[in-house]
């Protein structure tokens, strides 16, 4: 074990330590502890693991701080991985003085515009636990190739960029559980541009990440989400976002979650770099959009409560093979009248199901909560130009201005549902109103309130069969 004190670190906050703290990383001794103090910098700490050997950095049970008075990353961990994750992948030097740096229990704190936590390349195993890093730039930014990847018990918090930025890297089987992520300007977990196979994102708390907090003049409409997967060049498959809370204050452009998977000319149903992922057991709520998903292929939505959507809680562009359901769409019962209405819509999407779903509008069938951009939708739950749909055994309740829309849809059908407005009076208009296309189409087996113009409207080529109104069969 190395103590930086031992190599002339003072901790005192203003001396400038970062000559001292190198030296004692260089030692290669292996374990480099910072006992409690400020610790100032103005270098970024290079941990080399193929000169050094195998290093940790620890900062006594949360004790110690690093000050990071310069531009870049406070600590950078770079090795030289650069193959699969494949145990016939590896050269014995990388197990040798390469594997699992842990930097652990310490605090990292920016004071320059510049500054960034963590910077990791080439690194197999690399374990963030129990780190507190804020007022930085990025807190932890992942790019090039590292494998195995866990940050565990973690607290990012007030950043100008992201919480945790995967930027142009090749990374497979990665955890992010069990932290803190907020207030970060540009996103709590970003993707972009990137090669990732399994990862995982579980029990965390994500929230507030945008321009909120930080009030950079002109930048509240700049996109971001609390995870925000855009591949770009990359590819990005086989993930999991389960019991996190992903709570918001909305943004111009903001989401909660949203995946983009290709962009530009290349969108479209023929070409899907991002999707094999689930979507489980989340609170997600308090944004522009809850869930945004742009040219996706093969993503269940299940198990969640998704509310106060000022635009959409879900939106669903030119993706396939989408399973939504069961989830809960609705409100935040504590506003009582200051709610926010709800929706649901697919444009330009195919082989989706939309399955035993509750979702229900406000009371008031609009925005009642001051300064929110008013909604403009035709039902509370809209298909756009989709083919093959299934929506079964689906509460769709008060829509407004119409329950269900579907525009131009083939082999599209509605079975086992229930679309009622018991508001009084009414607002609902229709329960279904279907334009355009019907081909392939029915509507069977549901419970259809009638609004105040009607209970449907359907071209001839759609298929009834034992619908139940208002008054009776029907």
């Amino acid at each position: 074990m190395t103590n930086v004190r031992d190599f002339g670190a003072v901790g005192d906050g203003k001396t400038d330590d970062t000559d001292a703290i190198q030296h004692a990383i260089d030692e290669g001794i292996g374990r480099v502890e910072f006992p409690r103090g400020d610790f100032l910098i103005t270098r970024t700490l290079l941990v080399d693991l193929e000169k050094n050997g195998r290093t940790g950095i620890d900062g006594s049970g949360g004790a110690a701080k690093i000050v990071m008075a310069g531009a870049g990353p406070a600590i950078f961990l770079k090795a030289t991985h650069a193959r699969t994750a494949d145990p016939g992948g590896f050269r014995p030097a990388e197990w040798k003085n390469e594997r699992m740096p842990i930097v652990r229990d310490i605090e990292i704190e920016g004071r320059h515009a510049q500054a960034d936590g963590i910077r990791i390349v080439g690194v197999m195993q690399p374990t963030l636990a129990g780190v507190l890093i804020r007022e930085v730039h990025t807190a932890v930014h992942v790019t090039s190739r590292a494998r195995n990847l866990i940050i565990d018990g973690c607290h990012f918090y007030h950043n100008t960029g992201v919480g945790v930025h995967l930027d142009n890297v090749n990374l497979h089987q990665s955890i992010i559980a069990d932290s803190h992520i907020s207030y970060c300007r540009l996103g709590g977990i970003r993707i972009e541009n990137s090669e990732i196979r399994n990862l995982q994102i579980t029990g965390n708390d994500i929230e507030y990440n945008n321009n909120a907090s930080h009030k950079v003049a002109d930048a509240d409409d700049e996109p971001t989400a609390e995870i925000y997967i855009d591949v770009g060049t990359g590819s990005v498959r086989e993930g999991t976002i389960a019991s996190n809370t992903i709570q918001a204050t909305a943004s111009g452009n903001g989401a909660n979650i949203r995946m983009v998977g290709s962009g530009g000319e290349n969108r479209g149903l023929i070409n899907h770099k991002a999707g094999m992922w689930t979507i489980s057991g989340n609170l997600i709520g308090s944004q522009r959009t809850n869930v945004h998903l742009t040219s996706v292929r093969g993503v269940v939505i299940s198990g969640n409560y998704i509310y106060s959507g000022h635009h959409r809680n879900l939106l669903v562009e030119e993706s396939r093979n989408i399973v939504v359901g069961p989830n809960c769409f609705g409100h935040n019962p504590d506003y009582r009248k200051r709610e926010l209405a709800t929706g649901i819509r697919l444009v330009d999407s195919e082989n989706c199901n939309l399955t035993g779903l509750l979702i229900e509008d406000a009371e008031a069938g609009e925005h009642t909560v001051a300064g929110a951009e008013p909604i403009r939708r035709e039902a509370l739950v809209e298909l756009v130009r989709c083919r093959r749909v299934n929506v079964s055994g689906v509460q769709i309740l008060d829509g407004t201005p119409n329950g269900m829309l579907l525009q131009d849809c083939r082999d599209t059908t509605i079975t086992g549902c229930t679309i009622t407005d018991d508001r009084e009076p009414k607002q609902m208009e229709h329960a279904i109103v279907w334009t355009g296309t019907g081909h392939g189409g029915l509507v069977a087996h549901s419970r259809i309130g009638r609004g105040t113009r009607g209970d449907v409207k359907l071209p001839a080529e759609v298929t009834v069969d034992g619908i139940v109104g208002d008054g009776g069969k029907s």
